[in-house]
């Protein structure tokens, strides 16, 4: 077997990240067996990026594996999952030599190892397209207790975590719309960090939740939708970095700027619901949910239009 071959180059690049799993078989076989864990149930997720699309052309190939691996535990961390394992799909476009292809497999291993993840299986091929990655996520949480976007009631309150609006910003910065001296935006764009440390509160107290991805008002929006109920959003309430603050004191429309920060996607958050009165550190009260039915978005006590409320893909 070649080094150069693809064969060669599995057992090079990312043989070393499935860590010795014994359903990973050293990645010599087509195949990986999960074996179950009595009391759990397996939850799964899967999320893709595409150079030029959800990152800029041209990006660090270590950036685009460890957003890759991010993007997916988000969508874990809002279903209270612990994760443990993952497949990985990649198409090596042509300006991935083997240099670009190591740093790729290099920041991939990094994170995997960080959020204790083994790399079970997988595919590579090459496009004469632009470079795109898939990553197939898995995680445990206790028999019958995953999270959903379903189960909001009337009455409860509705929260997000950390701050809002620094991934839309930050994309604003590697566009070179904006100034960035601290760093802080391009990073919370480039590497989001998943709430994986909010597990507990979750379990203890959210009714239904979904992770920031699209816009923390479209997100939101998924959860009303998939609980048959209405949801009012108060934009003042929602919880801004010092660098977004600071942003956000410069702009001449702050309906609009608020707006913007809400919208905008890319924070990797997780928005929930939970009783009104509920212990939430961590999280911030930022509505209600209501028995009406899509989301109200206010600021400054008036309602506002929020258009699609965030990214749409199609």
């Amino acid at each position: 077997m070649s080094a150069t071959d693809e064969f060669g180059e599995i057992a090079r690049l990312f043989r070393p990240l499935s860590r010795g799993a014994a359903g990973a078989f050293d990645l010599l076989d087509d195949a990986a067996v999960v074996a179950g864990r009595p009391g759990f149930d397996l939850v799964v997720t899967k999320d893709a990026i595409v150079e030029g699309v959800h990152a800029p052309a041209g990006e660090a190939p270590a950036l685009l594996a460890q957003k890759l691996v991010r993007v997916n535990l988000s969508d874990l961390a809002a279903k209270a999952a612990e994760p443990f394992a993952a497949f990985l799909a990649v198409a090596w476009s042509s300006r991935f030599g083997s240099g670009e292809r190591a740093a790729f497999a290099a920041g991939l291993g990094e994170d995997l190892q960080t959020f204790g993840l083994d790399l079970l299986g997988g595919d590579t091929v090459v496009t004469p397209g632009p470079f795109w990655a898939s990553l197939t996520a898995m995680g445990w949480v206790p028999e019958g207790r995953m999270l959903r976007r379903a189960g909001a009631r009337a009455g409860e309150a509705v929260w997000v975590s950390g701050t809002i609006g620094d991934g839309a910003l930050g994309l604003a910065v590697a566009k070179g719309d904006l100034d960035d001296a601290s760093g802080e935006l391009i990073e919370r764009y480039r590497r989001p960090r998943p709430r994986l440390d909010l597990r507990d509160v979750l379990w203890a107290h959210a009714t239904a939740a979904a992770d920031v991805s699209d816009g923390l008002v479209a997100d939101a929006a998924h959860i009303a939708q998939a609980s048959g109920v209405g949801l009012v959003l108060d934009l003042d309430l929602a919880p801004l970095s010092g660098a977004a603050r600071a942003w956000l004191r410069r702009q001449p429309d702050r309906a609009a700027a608020r707006l913007r920060l809400a919208t905008g996607g890319d924070d990797y958050e997780i928005v929930c619901t939970a009783p009104a009165g509920a212990e939430m550190p961590g999280f911030t009260r930022i509505g209600n949910v209501t028995t009406a039915s899509g989301v109200e978005v206010r600021v400054g006590a008036r309602t506002v239009d929020p258009g699609a409320g965030g990214w749409r893909h199609l």
